[in-house]
């Protein structure tokens, strides 16, 4: 007989698999495509181009509409220079808590999602319970789209609720801001400093369009905020540069400047109208500095792009978490999460998951062995009510 494993013994294997995004997650996928074929339950990947990551979904129930998909990442951040007390690839009960790498974000609720789809296979399901796990959801949500488009394309029922099971402590969070980031890279002319004028300087001019974001970030402030904004902290959208680096010596003008930019676009505004703008701005400045010295100017490489989640009305993932949980409090975050790629796909998606989000990323992260138990209660209740 097959062997049948606990939410918590799921969990203490997938702990195992170091799946850092830059790493790749393939024993990860290997092994759970394995445990679940012993199952009976046929899943299929998607490769990302390199071939060294691949997504996962699978499908259990008949074919029919009002299905539910349980979503989650595999893939978890960098250990490096974190102080751990303890193993991170190894789950460690201590104090009523477990700790590894990705117990709370996300490999918990991944854990409670794979035990719920081994169990769905023992009910007569009226509708399809769906597996998808992606990839690469810490460097900017990028295996969400392939695998939806997958997911889609694939002839299994259409689902048509999404819980995205990101650490909430199972509120029910309906809406989140959407955002894109970009590396830009300031091309300037070194001369000695002393000839400044006869230069383009990366560094400063770079300085210039750090200072628009500034100056729109202030404007973004003032404005009342719309009505969908005003539940969220911070009630608008906030524009961000977090990492800069150029130049070569004090009395040279900088022939290059490289800077991180993001923006975190509250529902209701355009994540394109804000990207427009500051590309705008970006050319004007370029146009300038060309005039100094031909070929100077701006390049922006995008690095992802994460549509926003709006809270829907009268939304059918929202009925049915808040029926499974008994929340009926009002929850928006400000991160991103694969939610919002469904829901720009169009289910209807919330996100409501096990765990702290304080707890993610941090050295000894942890999840709570309560908050496992809870959501293993939610998966029982999702079984029974989508028992026939």
């Amino acid at each position: 007989m097959t062997t049948r494993l606990s939410p918590r013994e799921l969990l203490a294997r997938l702990v195992s698999f170091p799946s850092v995004s830059r790493d790749g997650n393939l024993p990860l996928v290997d092994w759970l495509e394995g445990y679940l074929r012993s199952h009976g339950i046929e899943a299929t990947r998607v490769p990302d181009e390199t071939g060294t990551k691949a997504a996962l979904f699978a499908s259990v129930g008949p074919n029919a509409p009002g299905g539910v998909v349980l979503s989650g990442h595999t893939d978890v951040v960098p250990v490096d220079g974190q102080d751990w007390t303890t193993d991170p690839w190894t789950l460690t009960e201590r104090d009523g808590r477990l700790y590894g790498r990705g117990a709370c974000d996300m490999k918990g609720f991944d854990a409670l999602a794979i035990w719920a789809l081994v169990e769905a296979r023992d009910r007569a399901l009226s509708a399809p319970l769906q597996l998808a796990l992606s990839y690469d959801e810490e460097v900017g949500l990028i295996g969400a789209p392939p695998l939806i488009d997958a997911l889609l394309a694939s002839g299994l029922p259409r689902a048509e609720t999404v819980i995205v099971g990101e650490p909430t402590r199972m509120a029910v969070v309906t809406g989140h801001k959407g955002g894109t980031a970009f590396e830009v890279h300031a091309k300037g002319h070194e001369v000695h400093s002393s000839l400044l004028p006869e230069g383009v300087s990366a560094i400063m001019w770079s300085a210039r369009l750090i200072e628009w974001l500034n100056q729109r970030n202030e404007a973004l402030q003032a404005a009342p905020p719309g009505e969908l904004a005003a539940i969220f902290h911070p009630p608008f959208t906030t524009l961000h540069t977090g990492k800069i680096a150029g130049g070569t010596a004090h009395n040279i003008t900088a022939g290059d400047c490289r800077f991180l930019f993001e923006m975190r676009v509250v529902p209701g505004e355009s994540v394109q109208d804000h990207e427009t703008a500051f590309r705008a701005e970006a050319e004007r400045l370029s146009a300038q500095m060309a005039q100094v010295h031909p070929g100077a100017g701006f390049t922006l490489n995008r690095l992802f792009t994460a549509p926003p989640l709006a809270p829907e009305a009268d939304g059918a993932a929202e009925r049915l978490a808040r029926a499974l949980t008994g929340d009926n409090g009002t929850h928006v975050v400000s991160y991103g999460t694969e939610a919002g790629h469904f829901q720009s796909r169009g289910y209807s998606a919330v996100v409501c998951g096990p765990g702290d989000i304080a707890q993610a990323h941090q050295a000894d992260e942890w999840i709570e062995v309560s908050e496992m138990e809870a959501g293993q209660r939610f998966m029982e209740r999702l079984l029974d009510r989508m028992s026939a």
